[in-house]
């Protein structure tokens, strides 16, 4: 394990409320157990998992912080060398699935404005979420034909689109999903399951 902030500790932040300090090896592991009670899930439900996408302040903070995204890669790898991870592109978090031999998804999303380092804008921004359909398809059909996703400072920041984001925790985001998605086939754009 490189040396980096989990490997010394790290004060994440949960919920906004208490800050806990947590080792890389912490991570792993936590990770894992994680994986295996969604595949225990999937599995009662006669489903099964194809990927692994970590959620909320840890997905954001696993795109900047090398250390942390390899303690999930070597997680999701450990658990099933199989799943594809999938994480913001041109983040740490692909690079370091790529670095552990996993298959990984380069994701982009729909309805949330990039900063010019490509992360995405913090939600407390007013302009970081896009609930106009419009916007977001044009930022859509932008990031898989041109390869690049403009920031909020107007700048083109160069992108890979493998997987694509809808939030589901806005309103109407079943219509704007549905509206995306028909556009998207419309353009020719072929939609499939992770892995598939």
């Amino acid at each position: 394990m490189e040396a980096g902030a989990f490997d010394r500790g790290l004060a994440v932040q949960n919920r906004g409320l208490q800050l806990v300090e947590i080792s890389a090896d912490e991570v792993r592991d936590l990770v894992i157990y994680q994986i295996g009670a969604l595949d225990a899930f999937a599995r009662a439900l006669g489903g099964r998992l194809t990927h692994v996408k970590p959620h909320g302040a840890l997905y954001n903070m696993a795109a900047r912080d090398r250390s942390l995204a390899r303690a999930i890669a070597e997680a999701v790898k450990a658990f099933d060398s199989t799943l594809i991870l999938f994480g913001l592109s041109g983040s740490e978090l692909p690079r370091a699935g790529k670095e552990t031999g996993l298959r990984v998804a380069s994701e982009v999303f729909a309805d949330r404005a990039y900063l010019s380092d490509g992360s995405l804008a913090p939600r407390g921004r007013p302009d970081a979420m896009i609930r106009d359909v419009a916007t977001a398809l044009a930022q859509v059909r932008r990031m898989i034909r041109d390869g690049y996703v403009r920031s909020v400072d107007n700048i083109d920041v160069p992108i890979d689109a493998d997987t694509l984001c809808i939030h589901g925790d806005q309103p109407g985001a079943v219509e704007f999903a549905r509206s995306i998605r028909a556009a998207l086939e419309t353009d020719g754009v072929r939609i499939a399951a992770a892995g598939l």
